[in-house]
């Protein structure tokens, strides 16, 4: 069979080309994708100021809830932990637990806080002492003195105003360094900052990857230990939370890249296997055993994806970086990231690709292996059979799937969270209409045929005649526009009402006219009373975002891993919140107070007066009391806290933003240290955070979205440049090469319309139930020139795989193509 195997490779090239080509680009974007998630994984963000250590100890973003699930018999507990989402400070007393470690030659500290050189921009403040761990040496500033950048050519002995949590002082300058941080006297720093992170040196001829081992066992588990090339994480906090996002979307799309793969690559399996029904039939008739055909089709399909992914192998590196790039371009992922990937992302893309190619190929041989030697014949030339039970069940499984699904996002979920089941559910979706696209096809095509008949007559009955009579490998040609149109409409469309849900909720709780943003890191306490005290001014409130979890009382099942939003505010500014009271008063929203969502609070059995536990996003926990109970709009619950309160948990420490309503037309001349921005910039400016996500999903999105409209013209390319012969007999019966021309013309036409119908409906069963919960209309939110747009290419894709092989085909003398046929 090997020996069959490959003649047949030989002499079947257009069909294993086409398959080639599928493997190899669904493989090269399950290899980039894999590359995204290495980097997330890895966390690889080289070491400059702490390039000294040779271990950095930092606090555990990561924390066990509470739980009461009882021991498993090996002792264990499956627990659950929730992610802390500011700077997290170390004990005071960590430093000398890690000096006694052995190995360990010197512990420096790492003391850090957000600190602004008025006039050249916001950095960060440290301690002196931990200079030694960027190679800088010189004379120790002493207190009231500073070392600053080179880069804000400052000259030595100068005077500098530096705000630190939203109060200036004045410094001088006692030396410059080529860090793009602010070194304090370590009497100044303490006073300022928290311990964040420890530079650990060891001894010389120490393993460095097991000392961090060692070191990390010594300490519990309330640490982590960074070796190597990890080391620059605590330089850059944002940059390191943003590896969970990039783990998250990499996973995500990766496995929406597989399933979108197997389905474009059975699809194209699914011709080649057709056009060569005549070729089994006879191998059938010949006496070939059915286990025979598919070891035969396994052998074609191994080596046809072994070759496929072993190409791939190269640009997918490429690619993956590309897309990296894009990412960094538009915000999401730090440019600081070092971008790996390695021989895992590679094995995982190749598997993937080769068990798809090899179970498509199998899936698509299975029926023709089966089928009796006559019946082969007699079904060579054309298929009409295509329903079988195994199909059949399946296709229920999945569109059971997408309704499950559907109902799920109406009744369950809400808000952004509604878009977590969009994914599976078009993949559900689209593989039920893929499996059923012979029927499906038959029925569309037949309403399409009356009008088809009557608006272009000759070459259209033509058409119309083939549509019927080849309707199930027309069906082959119709699943992949399908496909490609069905998932940009839901892509496109969810992302547009995504935004348009989220720019609702954000303008309906706002009530601001302007909002002053502090340009030297913060306010302090008095300003937001100075600003209250405005001519013009009837409201003013500080305004600050965060996050927290209620660890007392506990309930498992309404918290998350990241805990609840948080957004602080002044009591006496609550008016310039929208949010819905529904017991207690804003206005006793002080000191160590809180107002809940009205789900958690009752949830929790907690009312008005009560106190429970919030533990904040630097780790700290207070015992706070319950002031109000509120109602947030469905989907995006956040709780209300003293801004004050938060800014002391958050890492910047002081509120950065004062929401004003009234006449704002004194603010900027009373405070010049501050920017102020009227609505329709803060309209704008939310607008351009959803545009960041927007133009991720877009890009992702657009990647899968590129390899099915290759898939679309692979397919017609093959397809039509198989039926040679068919065109050969209708020239020599007397049509003539236009007339052909026009009749596959239509004939694509038919393939397009169906396609973009079909396409919308896989599509409208995944948007209508996200746009009934987050909108709450069966419409989706979006431009209808987008259904304009993506029609439209999807046609110009089609057209154009179509015609120009017809074209082709058609440029050889028609007794020279029968005869070669």
């Amino acid at each position: 069979m090997l020996r069959l195997t490959l003649r047949t490779l030989r002499y079947r090239k257009g069909g294993f080309v086409a398959t080639f080509i599928a493997l190899f680009f669904g493989a090269s974007i399950v290899m980039a994708c894999g590359g995204l998630m290495e980097t997330g994984i890895r966390t690889a963000i080289p070491p400059q100021r702490l390039a000294g250590a040779d271990a950095v100890v930092v606090a555990d973003r990561s924390f066990p809830l509470p739980t009461d699930k009882q021991p498993d018999e090996d002792g264990d507990v499956d627990l659950k932990y929730g992610k802390l989402s500011e700077d997290v400070p170390l004990q005071a007393d960590l430093a000398a637990k890690v000096s006694a470690v052995a190995g360990v030659a010197r512990v420096v500290p790492d003391v850090a806080f957000p600190a602004t050189l008025v006039g050249a921009g916001p950095t960060t403040g440290h301690n002196w002492t931990s200079a030694a761990l960027a190679g800088i040496s010189g004379g120790a500033p002493q207190p009231g003195q500073v070392v600053v950048p080179a880069a804000a050519g400052k000259q030595v002995g100068s005077r500098v105003d530096i705000s630190v949590r939203g109060r200036v002082s004045q410094y001088t300058v006692s030396g410059t360094s080529p860090q793009s941080v602010v070194y304090f006297a370590d009497s100044d720093a303490e006073r300022f900052g928290r311990l964040l992170a420890l530079g650990v040196v060891v001894s010389p001829g120490t393993d460095t990857a097991a000392f961090g081992d060692s070191l990390e066992d010594a300490l519990g588990s309330s640490v982590k230990v960074l070796t190597g090339e990890e080391r620059g994480a605590p330089e850059h906090p944002a940059a390191a939370k943003q590896s969970d996002m990039l783990i998250t979307l990499a996973g995500v799309f990766g496995g929406f890249a597989v399933m979108v793969s197997m389905m474009v690559v059975s699809s194209t399996f699914n011709v080649s296997v057709q056009q060569r029904k005549r070729e089994m039939a006879l191998l059938r008739a010949i006496g070939t055993t059915p286990g025979q055909i598919r070891r035969m089709v396994f052998g074609e399909s191994l080596i046809v994806s072994a070759l496929a992914t072993l190409a791939a192998w190269i640009p997918a590196s490429w690619v993956g970086k590309f897309l990296f790039d894009r990412l960094c371009d538009y915000g999401a992922v730090s440019p600081v990231f070092e971008f790996h990937q390695g021989w895992i992302p590679s094995v995982v893309g190749v598997g993937t690709a080769v068990l798809a190619g090899v179970v498509a190929a199998l899936a698509a041989a299975r029926r023709a292996a089966r089928t009796r030697p006559t019946e082969a014949l007699a079904e060579a030339a054309v298929q009409r059979k295509w329903l079988t039970p195994t199909r059949l069940v399946f296709a229920i499984l999945s569109f059971g799937g997408g309704i499950a699904l559907g109902i799920l996002t109406v009744t369950v979920l809400s808000g952004p969270l509604a878009a977590a089941t969009a994914g599976p559910a078009v993949i559900c979706w689209a593989t039920g209409f893929t499996l059923l696209a012979p029927g499906l096809t038959k029925t569309v095509m037949a309403v399409l045929r009356v009008p088809i008949r009557v608006l272009t007559r000759v070459p259209g009955s033509l058409a119309a005649s083939n549509t019927r009579v080849r309707a199930v490998r027309l069906a082959s040609a119709v699943a992949p526009v399908m496909l490609a149109t069905g998932f940009a409409f839901a892509q496109i469309y969810l992302q547009t009402t995504t935004a348009e849900s989220s720019r609702r909720a954000y303008t309906e709780d706002l009530r601001a006219d302007a909002v002053l943003v502090s340009t030297t890191g913060g306010f302090s306490p008095d300003v937001v009373d100075a600003v209250r005290s405005t001519p013009g001014v009837t409201a003013a409130s500080e305004w600050v975002t965060g996050r927290g979890h209620v660890i007392s009382p506990y309930d498992s099942e309404l918290e998350e891993d990241d805990g609840l939003e948080l957004q602080g505010i002044s009591a006496a500014g609550s008016a310039l919140t929208a949010i819905p009271v529904v017991s207690g008063s804003l206005s006793d929203l002080s000191g160590s107070s809180i107002a809940l969502p009205v789900d958690h609070a009752k949830a929790m059995n907690v009312k008005v007066g009560d106190r429970i536990t919030m533990r904040f996003g630097d780790g700290g926990t207070e015992r706070v009391s319950v002031a109000a109970v509120i109602k947030p709009r469905q989907g995006y619950e956040v709780g209300l806290a003293p801004a004050q309160l938060l800014a002391g948990h958050t890492s910047e420490g002081a509120p950065g933003q004062i929401m004003v309503a009234g006449d704002i037309s004194g603010l900027a001349a009373r405070f010049p240290e501050a920017r102020v921005a009227d609505r329709s910039t803060l309209t704008e400016s939310y607008d351009k955070e959803l545009e960041t996500g927007a133009m991720i999903n877009y890009l992702l999105a657009g990647m899968i979205v590129l390899y099915t409209a290759i898939s679309v013209i692979n397919t017609l390319v093959v397809e039509t440049a198989d039926r040679r012969r068919e065109f050969g007999l209708l020239r020599l019966s007397g049509a003539r090469r236009g007339q052909v021309l026009r009749m596959v013309g239509v004939e694509g036409t038919a393939i397009t319309l169906s396609g973009i119908i079909l396409g919308t409906v896989v599509s409208a069963g995944t948007l209508i139930p996200f746009s009934i919960s987050a909108l709450g209309s069966v419409v989706p939110y979006g431009p209808f020139w987008i259904f304009l747009v993506v029609s439209g290419a999807a046609a110009l894709l089609t057209m154009a795989a179509v015609m120009l092989p017809a074209w082709v085909a058609l440029r050889t003398r028609p007794v020279d193509t029968v005869a070669t046929q």
